[in-house]
């Protein structure tokens, strides 16, 4: 039994392990993205505010409320960008038992169409999906 424990505390360790470096890996591109950003003052946009979500498959998301857009960050390194996200749709998620079911049921099914950088998708617009790995 002790053997199980010992395992199931090492796989937390990996895990959140995991999440940290890909959290720092984030960062550093939004770093490098705000540094090297050509709008001018006048036409960048407010960046968006990060929101509290616990969930296995979602490792972020960010949301701006001035113009809709929503950043889902998964725990596979994988990055989704929306436009035009109803405020309500956002907190639907946060707050659901399973936010990471939601997204699978609500936003991914959306999203699921090619070409990936740019169309329109049920009711948001997706701006891009990026892999980080």
């Amino acid at each position: 039994m002790k053997t199980h424990l010992i395992r199931y505390a090492a796989w937390l360790a990996w895990n959140d392990l995991g999440r940290r470096v890909r959290a720092l890996i984030r960062n550093r591109r939004d770093a490098r993205a705000a540094a090297a950003s050509t709008l001018s003052p006048g036409e960048q946009r407010e960046p968006m505010k990060p929101v509290a979500v616990k969930s296995a498959l979602i490792d972020a998301v960010y949301f701006s409320q001035e113009d809709g857009r929503l950043r889902v960050c998964l725990s596979n390194g994988e990055d989704r960008t929306f436009e035009g996200v109803n405020e309500a749709h956002v907190i639907a998620m946060v707050t659901s038992q399973s936010p990471g079911k939601y997204y699978m049921r609500n936003v991914r099914p959306a999203s699921s169409v090619s070409p990936p950088e740019r169309g329109r998708i049920g009711a948001f617009s997706v701006i891009s999906r990026v892999q980080s790995w």
